[in-house]
């Protein structure tokens, strides 16, 4: 929401989710209007590889452990390969190592379809690997005065179990130091 607190409501997560929406209807509009100019074997490829390497090993990974915090590397190739800068990298290195085309349209629009149509975007290493409602951020939404978003399609909600801080399960919330010249 702001440089002090990343963090998103449902509705300024929708608006972020529209931005991508409206990137991938661009992206979308010049693969139609460029169809007959696109190799698809290579724009197949150039689609695929980002979740094969980013998205699929992390998945398995998740679903193995049954709720334990799988390793942080899986969570570093999920971000470094749905990064715009890393495509953005490996456009600029086909284009010189093979040649620009079309085909690189599927780099864009792979991510911009993430984001916008499933609403993923990177992931921390505080957080499960696959989407999970955390109780924290549903007490802060109730703070906020937020109503909750709706359950991600689970038949129940999973455990929340991430990667947590260290010291962060022995560790007790420490007493907000009192302000300056208060009043006891």
């Amino acid at each position: 929401m702001d440089q002090a607190n990343p963090f998103e409501t449902p509705r300024t997560h929708a608006l972020h989710r529209a931005e991508y929406l409206t990137a991938l209807a661009v992206t979308t509009g010049l693969i139609v209007w460029h169809l007959d100019e696109i190799r698809w074997l290579p724009a197949i490829g150039l689609f695929l590889y980002i979740d094969l390497i980013g998205y699929i090993p992390g998945a398995l990974a998740f679903r193995r452990a049954g709720g334990k915090p799988i390793a942080k590397a899986y969570y570093v190739l999920y971000n470094t390969m749905h990064s715009l800068l890393t495509q953005g990298a490996v456009a600029a290195l086909w284009c010189w190592l093979v040649k620009p085309e079309w085909a690189l349209l599927v780099l864009p629009f792979h991510l911009f379809g993430d984001r916008g149509i499933f609403g993923n975007f990177m992931k921390s290493f505080a957080l499960p690997f696959e989407p999970v409602r955390q109780p924290g951020y549903l007490r802060l939404l109730d703070d906020l005065g937020v109503a909750h978003p709706k359950p991600l399609g689970h038949a129940s909600d999973p455990v929340p179990v991430g990667h947590r801080p260290r010291g962060a399960a022995a560790a007790t919330p420490a007493a907000a130091p009192e302000p300056a010249g208060a009043a006891r």
